[in-house]
């Protein structure tokens, strides 16, 4: 926790009474002695029976019992009053008007679990209310100028435009804390904080996350998101170790910055969407062991016990209607847009069912549902280690059929079986020889005025140099066709209808293609 993030310590009960100038009137604790702990909100002095009405709860009344001399049913409802108050505890200064403890008072203040304190020595109340006073008010004036830097701070990134991480990184740095974004079925959105206290918290998120509400005394403060009428989350500081108004404060000034953040960031960057894409894209880049991610995907709400992991890459497919899919087949799941435009997918099915039936279905449907895409999977993964590889050879398979899907005749979903050379080149597209060798071979086509000749290349190999095929897709005659290959080829300075020449202008292409996408 950063210095500034800190209060000062509440006044309790107890602390006022151990207070020099309190010391000094000799307190003795004649009721209630077990209540001690209660914090003190405000110091009143007050003599009235009916002394409950003037107070709004937390206080510490001081009194002579001035007014409740010889009269037992005033003195008992004095307490009864101040008890209804919810009053902090009261302070009987002995001498003036009791010379000892009132019994009527303590057996009413025993009863009603209400500190009543006595003082021996005859004690100026101004003192005590000043030293009372002050202490509270320097405590309040730190709160504001706590909430201040709070709202200050994020106020500034949220007009920067930044994303919710950096918000969440700013409030964990504040509250020294594990902080948890969660929605309402207590799936996690978000995390800040240091990485191992993270995960210690994620580890058994779903069981701890239903006894937050009830563990703030413990350090667990949680504020409730929501706007415009409804909730749809929940902050949740994660065993804040500091003094509990100011992790209060905190969970609050958070709230307000988050509700803000989702407000202002629109329903195209919903965070479930964020939290899915943070988990996938560690996964497929390796960065982080896939054991450490463990508690993080089950935290989202993905099945990881005992389970088959079906990767999956997809293209030319909308997040919105591959999220529809997976809702609509009722496959549990996570998909998120990658930064190179493909959408990883990891299905978590039960060992019992049939992967590769289920993923051919999802394939189908998510074709009803958005039109063209190319769906590429690994071989199911019964190991949470091996899911990283299983991404990332999905994500290889569709980069090597972007972009010619419409000329091949591939499966619903395809495989690393099905690319062939496709797969080799794509794993070798960037080695210095292949390159040169891309360009040596396509030379006479790559200048700007040749533009349109090396899409008509391109389909008429991945045909099969079925001219009419290629005619086809190209919407034009055959004749027309006849033309731009015999272009090509004098271009080239090859003989198309040769196997071993067409075979090396295929590959070149494929290079070409591979190291330009």
């Amino acid at each position: 926790m950063t210095a500034g993030s800190e209060l000062p310590p509440a006044l309790s009960v107890r602390q006022v009474l151990t207070l020099e100038r309190v010391l000094a009137g000799r307190p003795e604790v004649v009721a209630g002695a077990d209540r001690l702990d209660r914090p003190v909100r405000w110091v009143h002095v007050a003599e009235a029976a009916d002394v409950g009405v003037m107070l709004s709860g937390g206080e510490m009344v001081l009194t002579t019992g001035v007014l409740l001399v010889g009269d037992e049913r005033k003195q008992a409802e004095y307490i009864h009053s101040l008890h209804r108050a919810e009053a902090a505890a009261v302070v009987l200064g002995l001498g003036r008007a009791f010379p000892a403890p009132p019994r009527v008072m303590c057996r009413a203040a025993e009863r009603c679990g209400l500190p009543l304190v006595v003082l021996h020595r005859p004690f100026p109340f101004a003192q005590l209310t000043e030293e009372v006073q002050s202490r509270l008010v320097r405590r309040n004036f730190a709160a504001v100028s706590l909430s201040e830097a709070v709202r200050t701070a994020l106020t500034a990134l949220i007009t920067a435009g930044a994303p919710l991480q950096d918000l969440l990184d700013e409030i964990a740095r504040h509250s020294g804390c594990p902080v948890v974004v969660t929605n309402l079925a207590h799936r996690v959105l978000a995390t800040a904080g240091e990485r191992p206290a993270v995960d210690d918290v994620l580890r058994d998120w779903e069981r701890i996350a239903r006894q937050a509400g009830g563990r703030e005394g413990h350090g667990w403060i949680r504020a409730e998101l929501g706007g415009r009428g409804e909730r749809w989350g929940r902050i949740v500081l994660c065993g804040h170790r500091g003094d509990t108004a100011a992790g209060r404060l905190l969970a609050d000034r958070a709230a307000e910055a988050l509700i803000l953040h989702r407000l202002l960031g629109g329903p195209e960057h919903r965070w479930e969407e964020q939290c899915a894409q943070s988990l996938l894209t560690d996964l497929v880049s390796g960065a982080v062991p896939a054991r450490r991610l463990l508690p993080r995907a089950r935290a989202a709400g993905l099945p990881v016990g005992r389970r088959a992991y079906v990767p999956l890459a997809v293209r030319d497919a909308r997040p919105a209607a591959l999220d529809r899919t997976l809702r609509l087949l009722g496959l549990p799941g996570l998909a998120a847009a990658l930064a190179d435009g493909t959408t990883a997918v990891l299905l978590s099915l039960a060992r019992d069912q049939d992967a590769p039936a289920l993923t051919e279905h999802f394939a189908a449907r998510l074709r009803q549902e958005d039109g063209p895409a190319v769906v590429a999977a690994a071989d199911t993964r019964t190991d949470w280690d091996d899911v990283p590889a299983g991404l990332r050879e999905a994500r290889h398979v569709a980069d090597a059929v972007a972009g010619s899907s419409a000329a091949l005749d591939l499966p619903a979903v395809v495989r690393l079986r099905d690319v062939h050379l496709r797969g080799l080149i794509r794993l070798l597209r960037d080695d210095p020889q292949v390159q040169s060798f891309a360009e040596r071979e396509l030379a006479g086509l790559l200048g700007r005025e040749q533009h349109d000749l090396l899409p008509v290349l391109r389909t008429y190999l991945a045909t099969g140099r079925n001219k009419s095929r290629t005619a086809q897709l190209h919407h034009v005659s055959r004749p027309a066709l006849y033309r731009r290959l015999e272009a090509i080829q004098a271009r080239l300075g090859v003989d198309l209808d040769d196997f071993e020449q067409a075979a090396s202008v295929h590959i070149a292409l494929l290079a070409h293609d591979a190291q330009h996408r």
